[in-house]
């Protein structure tokens, strides 16, 4: 599905790789279920060149790992002599590297190493091995080291400037499948692919169990017929991966998806009888869910002053269907009690997916700026103040958090009726409220699920619908 660009920007590099007769490394890093081995895998079926494709075990010993990736080098179609590779067992990680730089072809090959944080997390000296091996054996011959895990903070670290590895690796983070790609895998029209990308997360993991043609709530309602349903374990086991304990940093995460947003109430509910989560415990959290971790994304309100408060959500839309909606539907659904989880998510489908989808058209937006009537507004956000009223869905801006230039504002709505007369006349009312919006030289912009009524064109100058939200993707 899709990656049409990752598989050329690998490719690009093979070919480089045989250009210049050297090595190069790539860490592919990303979520869990986003479809980092299978890229690879894809890439190593269309490259035409031997590789080697090592899976790491976790919780296996060093002893085993390098027993295991032996096997895997043996069985491959890399060496030049199967005959050169031991039978008996290697001792260490540097031995084992020592072994396949003695039997590489002279021509290019890919090596793939995946879930390369378990090797590290098994045996402390994998890294400083790796290391060596790479400057001392691997970099001078036509190798194409893939690097993959899940874990992006340890798969950040690996290339980090006190990490033996630094300076050695580029870096791709693999984010999921976009709208476009979504509607394409799954045969759907555009609001119902961008629905589909909610839901899904855009992650292949989900998308492999959706049946061709089905609009989302359809499949969430079909799901709910399914205990093991990929549409609840794939989050779930994402979150068991990432936070295995009930810890302050899981009852934050959990607080965020229950729709807490703001840093006063995200303290109130991930505290306990003895009140609320103090600042000093709070901020720490946050900034390792949003920086080190990645699962948690900051929206600030966007004008030409600085604003707050700043809003938290949670990055991954199918992580933050199943902490709002889907793991209490799940529960029902291993209680037997299916047609109330599946009445669960048709109550709150409407409500949670309008949120849901405003990053997304912001990013739409963005990234099609050169497209729309002010080329210059590629920082696109929202505005609210401390009372949220009113709170504005799309801003868009020369730059952010705080902007020199305000060129436009405007509203999401993701429902099943038109963006008439009253919507305008709201939105109309509330940019007196932005500061540094100018009603006179800067415009209106709204983004409807269901189209526009007549009465708006004369108000709403830029009026997209999903069609526009897809193309901004392909």
């Amino acid at each position: 599905m899709g990656r049409k660009t990752e598989l050329t920007l690998l490719r690009r590099r093979l070919d480089r790789v045989a250009g210049d007769r050297t090595g190069t490394a790539l860490v592919i890093r990303g979520r869990r279920q986003v479809g980092k081995s299978r890229l690879a895998q894809e890439f190593c079926d269309q490259a035409g060149v031997p590789y080697l494709f090592f899976t790491a075990t976790k919780g296996a010993s060093p002893v085993e790992a390098v027993t295991a990736f032996l096997a895997e080098l043996r069985d491959s179609g890399l060496p030049r002599d199967r005959a050169l590779v031991a039978a008996d067992p290697v001792a260490s990680w540097p031995d084992a590297f020592r072994v396949l730089a003695a039997v590489l072809p002279d021509t290019p090959v890919v090596i793939v190493l995946d879930e390369l944080p378990w090797l590290a997390e098994q045996d402390e000296i994998f890294d400083g091995a790796l290391q060596t091996a790479w400057d001392r054996l691997l970099s001078k011959r036509q190798v194409f080291l893939l690097l993959l895990g899940s874990d992006l903070h340890m798969m950040e670290r690996l290339t980090a400037y006190d990490r033996p590895f630094f300076g050695r690796a580029d870096n791709l983070l693999l984010g999921p499948l976009n709208p476009a790609e979504v509607g394409d895998a799954l045969s759907l029209n555009a609001a119902d692919a961008i629905d589909a990308c909610l839901l899904s997360g855009g992650l292949p993991g989900i998308l492999r169990a959706w049946p061709e043609g089905t609009p989302a709530l359809r499949f969430a309602e079909q799901e709910c017929e399914d205990p093991a349903s990929p549409l609840f374990g794939v989050p779930e086991s994402a979150l068991l991966a990432e936070f295995p304990s009930p810890d302050t940093a899981r009852r934050v995460l959990e607080a965020i998806g229950d729709g807490n947003r703001t840093h006063a109430n995200i303290a109130a509910e991930a505290g306990s009888r003895a009140g609320a989560l103090p600042s000093g415990t709070l901020s720490p959290v946050l900034r390792l869910l949003t920086e080190g971790k990645h699962v948690l994304a900051v929206d600030e309100p966007l004008s030409v002053k600085a604003g707050k408060p700043a809003l938290y959500r949670v990055a991954d839309s199918s992580l933050r269907f199943h902490l709002g909606v889907g793991r209490t539907a799940h529960e029902l659904v291993r209680r037997g009690r299916a047609s109330r989880a599946a009445e669960l998510i048709r109550r709150r489908w409407t409500s949670w997916r309008g949120r849901a989808v405003e990053p997304i058209i912001r990013e739409a937006l963005a990234s099609d700026a050169d497209n729309l009537p002010w080329p210059e507004a590629t920082a696109v956000g929202g505005w609210w103040n401390r009372a949220f009223d009113p709170e504005i869905d799309l801003i868009g801006a020369d730059r952010s958090p705080v902007a020199r230039e305000l060129y436009y504002a405007g509203s999401v709505k993701w429902l099943d009726r038109p963006f008439d007369g009253h919507d305008a006349a709201a939105l109309q009312r509330s940019t007196a409220h932005i500061p540094g919006f100018d009603a006179e030289n800067a415009s209106l912009a709204a983004v409807s699920r269901a189209g526009f009524a007549d009465s708006v064109s004369d108000t709403i100058e830029l009026r997209w619908g999903p069609e526009d939200v897809v193309r901004a993707f392909r």
